[in-house]
């Protein structure tokens, strides 16, 4: 359920490079942003003078190109329309520009299948931004951010189906449950619940939405800011089943994605260090996904 605030607006500044700030963590119950282990650059070895705008490394000189995929869904992006700022993916994304020197004018969008994203080649975007998780299998073929958001995976369920009472994972080891193809739901499907009957695959959370509400599967699985979307707004009697463990106990991170070996990646991750050190990114995390605590958690 996306909050009805008014959304984050970063200021235009052009121009202006890029002042590395030190790391700050900023504890946000259930969705700290955290940093991720990566071979690009630290933001503390970064210098101002190669993340000023004129010298970053860009698809088009001049603009900020950012990819994500069409439909652009809620809470993370508003009205389907990644450019009006709105939305939790919208505002980070152009809070990043404006710290990279770039006005809202300045940032174009362009339309990214999500499985192709972080498939091997050449990318016609500077990053892209689309709840796509780091992965050491992703990191093989693409570059990764810091980790902007740290998120779990939820069960949704008609209020009527069998597994809406369950208590743990074990209980839903009998259900027909679904994800979107190629995502860590449909991972957390095969590796954290591992239910006895195939999991269904869909192209998208459309497509998993209508065959849970024709009762053809039981659940689907979505990280947990889209559980609570779909319950309180698309899905009529529907509930969170509860919240799944971490896959191998290691906490599932959201990041800007980048074509393999793109230096534009250590100047990203000062950006993100600026937003999450001066309190930005708290707020615009307050601001779009608060209403995703408290689902109950699966034993």
């Amino acid at each position: 359920m996306r909050l009805r605030h008014r959304p984050h607006q970063p200021s235009a500044n052009h121009g202006r490079a890029l002042v590395v700030l030190a790391t700050a963590a900023v504890v946000l119950a259930g969705c700290s942003p955290t940093d991720e282990p990566s071979s690009q650059p630290s933001p503390s070895s970064v210098g101002a003078a190669a993340c000023a705008t004129s010298s970053l490394h860009l698809i088009t000189s001049g603009t900020l190109t950012i990819g994500t995929d069409k439909p652009a869904y809620e809470p993370w992006f508003s009205d389907n329309d990644p450019t009006n700022g709105k939305g939790f993916e919208s505002a980070v994304a152009y809070a990043v520009a404006d710290k990279l020197g770039f006005a809202k004018s300045e940032v174009k969008w362009v339309t990214v299948p999500f499985n192709s994203s972080y498939a091997p080649g050449k990318k016609a975007f500077d990053f892209d931004i689309n709840q796509i998780s780091i992965t050491d299998d992703r990191k093989k073929a693409v570059d990764f951010s810091a980790g902007y958001y740290t998120v779990s995976q939820a069960v949704v369920a008609l209020k009527s189906a069998t597994i809406a009472g369950a208590k743990t994972v074990a209980d839903l080891a009998g259900a027909k449950l679904g994800a979107q193809v190629g995502t860590t739901s449909l991972d957390a499907i095969k590796d954290v619940i591992k239910p006895s009957r195939q999991p269904a695959v869909f192209n998208d959370t459309n497509d998993a939405k209508s065959q849970l509400q024709n009762k053809v599967i039981d659940g689907i699985v979505v990280d947990l800011p889209t559980a609570f979307f779909l319950t309180a707004a698309e899905i009529d009697n529907s509930t969170i089943v509860g919240q799944l463990p971490a896959g191998g106990g290691t906490p599932e991170q959201f990041g800007l994605l980048f074509e393999k070996g793109n230096p534009l990646v250590g100047c990203v991750n000062a950006a993100i260090d600026a937003l999450r050190t001066s309190g930005a990114l708290a707020k615009i995390t307050d601001q779009y996904l608060a209403a995703s605590a408290g689902a109950p958690k699966l034993g």
